[in-house]
């Protein structure tokens, strides 16, 4: 690994949107990373089967951390090192094997999260209904996605994806409170709801920056870039920040947590790709 002043970390959900195409520019930055050598850590509320496609498409070829910060997902031989073990985590495994990647899990794996659900429901008293229960004709309608997408859409390896069933909006709320008290995370995603148990964006780039750190035998800097919608969730967790915004976002990102060396550029700036590397190349 060439040595790098930072590592990124970009929310890139709003960038590369589950249907239609990703933003303009977007694949010229990411090969400018590479050639700079560059490491960029996506973040995606996605699965890691529902992420491939646009891993793919961009090739992007570094660690993400999917699900909301349910786990990191590291190429296979990226760092050749093994993942620090962390006494604090001995209930769970230090790594998994998850189809092509090394997985460094944080939340608790699947069926945890379902079988937490399941009970709070019926102890509650609010009826739900998760994706994974649903035929493949109304896991379409319910999630708007063709069949494809829809049905990588449930497969999760540590969150689940489920909707209320006619409860009233005080019911839920109820449900949502009492699941937190039993130590669940929520995430509302449209009209659906993802449920995790002990997910962690902060966790996961702790771990990552303990690796990077191993690898370059320096410490590189936390750079964290994002939209203002996504920038809440990473932010607070880096050391830098860029954030991402558009006319409609800039009043409502006055509100964002400051973070040191805190930067904003125009998303939609003809040159925001070029100023964004500038910015993020630089050793000071």
């Amino acid at each position: 690994m060439r040595q790098t002043p930072n590592v990124l970390y970009i929310a890139v959900d709003a960038l590369i949107p589950l249907l239609g195409g990703s933003l303009d520019g977007l694949d010229e930055f990411t090969a400018a990373l590479e050639h700079e050598a560059i490491p960029a850590v996506w973040l995606t509320g996605r699965s890691r089967l529902q992420f491939d496609d646009a891993r793919r498409k961009h090739g992007h070829t570094h660690p993400f951390i999917a699900e909301d910060g349910c786990a990191v997902y590291l190429p296979e031989d990226y760092f050749h090192l093994r993942p620090a073990s962390d006494a604090s985590r001995t209930k769970k495994a230090a790594t998994l094997r998850l189809g092509r990647f090394t997985c460094i899990p944080v939340a608790e794996a699947l069926p945890a999260a379902a079988e937490a659900l399941q009970t709070l429901s019926q102890d509650t008293g609010v009826p739900l209904v998760t994706l994974r229960s649903l035929s493949p004709r109304e896991l379409a309608q319910n999630t708007g996605l063709p069949q494809r997408e829809a049905e990588l859409a449930r497969q999760r390896d540590f969150d689940e994806i489920f909707f209320f069933a006619g409860a009233s909006d005080e019911e839920g709320e109820r449900f949502l409170t009492e699941g937190r008290n039993r130590d669940l995370q929520f995430r509302k995603q449209g009209v659906l709801w993802s449920a995790a148990i002990g997910p962690s964006v902060q966790l996961c780039i702790r771990e990552l920056a303990k690796l990077y750190d191993r690898a370059l035998r320096y410490h590189a800097h936390t750079f964290g870039i994002a939209t203002p919608d996504l920038a809440d969730g990473l932010f607070p967790f880096c050391e830098r920040t860029i954030l991402l915004t558009d006319r409609k976002s800039e009043e409502a990102s006055q509100d964002l947590p400051v973070t040191a060396h805190a930067r904003r550029l125009p998303l939609h700036a003809p040159d925001v790709w070029e100023r964004l590397l500038a910015t993020i190349a630089t050793k000071n």
